[in-house]
This record gives structure tokens, C-alpha cells and sequence, in this order.
């Protein structure tokens, strides 16, 4: 029997007309879609209703499958004959682990191929109509995970600050520790930033504060996942514009 192909596939941020064409089209004729836990229902409702939807949705502490067994499952299922369509939220090699799975897919001699979609950050950012860079403010962008073995030994000196704008994924649950670690990397304590919370869905919310007070507002707001932190004076310039044009629109 000939294999299948595994399609490593990108969600976007969690729109659906934000999927690539491409996206749409492998999902929408899918029979076997392996999707994590941020990939929005809005999308797996496109699916036929016949395809088998399988979650591999993870958990801070809690994996319904560890990595090695997604691994085992998408080629199982491709060597059954099966093409797979392993959905991840944003973009699959931006801490989607889409390279590992990629990597092992190739190893085991199975076809894959991988289709890009908007990242998190991206779309995150866009909603909340935040310049991720500005040519007054910011020309360099980087992305860190929040939420990592080694947090505290990694080195975050010198990505945050003037010029520069920081974006940190999966960072809810390890505020307390991330705004420690960056103010101890010598990033001021005012710096501003902006949590999004749903980014580029109906349920967005897009809260501003400082890195000193990151801790309270992730608790005060109680901000649940998915989330991105925006650090930088990209973050303060968009709310300056913000509330510009609301003066301008006050009669």
C-alpha cells in the first residue's frame, strides 16, 4: 500500500479567513486532521463531516499525547495509506514543533510537505493594530517562548529595549518570572508592553501596562491562553494613537 503524505499545516491565529488557500483546501477535503488545542472550532468545523478529527491538544503539565506518540500516530496514519492533515495554531515551525515532526516524517521515509500560515504574533499583532516594527521606534523584532525548561538560564540581554521589540509566546503562566528575568537583563522597569489575549478573534482583548506590573495585570485580568506579550515602545506608540484619534473624534 503507498503511503500518504503528512501536511503540516498552519491555522493562522485562529480566524479562518485568515488561512492561506492552501490551508482551506487541504482542510476542507481532509479525512484525517490531527489538530492541537488553539487551532479554533471556527476552522475544524470546516472539515467534512466525515473527516476523523483527532486532538493532540496540550497543556501546561497535562499532554493528552507526548510529542513521541504524535509522532508515532501521524506515520501510522500515513502508512495506512491515510494523507494527514496535522493542524497547528500560527505557523507550524514557530514553537509549533512542526520541525521535529517534519524531521521524523522524513526518517520514516513519508512524504511531507508544510504549509506556512500567519503566525501568531503576526496575527495577533494586526488585530490589535500594532506595528511589530516602525521605522521612529523599532527595526528589529524578536520571538521568545515564555514557557520553556531553562527559563531563568536563558539569556534575554539586549532583545527588549530602545529599538527593539520583544514578543513572547506562551508567557501567562511564568509572568511573575519573565518580568523578573527582563528587568534583571537590565530592561527598565517602565518599559510598556501590551498582553493580547484571542488575538484576531471575536474574544480579543488587548491590555497595556508596563514590565514591572506585567505579574498583576496578567492576574488582575485574568488572562487565560492563547496570549502573546508585546514588549516595546511599539506598544506605547500605537496607544498614543489610540487615544489621539479618539480625541479627535470627541465632539
Amino acid at each position: 500500500m503507498e503511503s500518504g503524505t503528512i501536511f503540516l499545516v498552519g491555522a493562522g491565529p485562529g480566524d479562518p479567513d485568515l488561512l492561506t488557500l492552501r490551508a482551506a483546501r487541504l482542510i476542507e477535503r481532509a479525512r484525517v486532521l490531527v489538530h492541537d488545542g488553539l487551532v479554533s472550532p471556527a476552522i475544524l468545523a470546516m472539515a467534512p463531516s466525515d473527516a476523523r478529527l483527532i486532538s493532540v491538544a496540550k497543556r501546561r503539565a497535562h499532554h493528552t499525547l507526548p510529542q513521541e506518540d504524535i509522532n508515532a500516530l501521524l506515520v501510522r496514519e500515513a502508512r495506512a495509506g491515510h494523507d494527514v492533515v496535522r493542524l497547528k495554531g500560527g505557523d507550524p515551525l514557530i514553537f509549533g514543533r512542526g520541525g521535529e515532526e517534519a524531521e521524523l516524517a522524513r526518517a520514516e521515509g513519508v512524504r511531507v510537505e508544510i504549509v506556512p500560515g500567519i503566525s501568531a504574533a503576526n496575527g495577533a499583532a494586526a488585530a490589535a493594530q500594532i506595528a511589530l516594527t516602525h521605522r521612529d521606534v523599532s527595526s528589529i523584532v524578536s520571538f521568545v517562548a515564555g514557557q520553556c525548561k531553562g527559563l531563568s538560564d536563558q539569556d534575554w540581554s539586549g532583545l527588549a529595549g530602545k529599538g527593539r521589540t520583544l514578543v513572547i509566546y506562551m508567557g501567562v503562566k511564568t509572568a511573575p518570572q519573565i518580568a523578573e528575568k527582563l528587568m534583571a537583563d537590565g530592561l527598565a522597569p517602565d518599559t510598556s508592553l501590551a498582553v493580547i489575549e484571542n488575538g484576531a478573534r471575536p474574544e480579543m482583548r488587548v491590555l497595556r501596562g508596563c514590565v514591572a506590573g506585567l505579574p498583576d495585570l496578567v492576574t488582575r485580568e485574568a488572562v487565560v491562553s492563547p496570549a502573546l506579550i508585546v514588549i516595546g515602545d511599539v506598544t506605547a506608540r500605537d496607544n498614543a494613537a489610540i487615544a489621539q484619534t479618539a480625541l479627535e473624534a470627541t465632539p
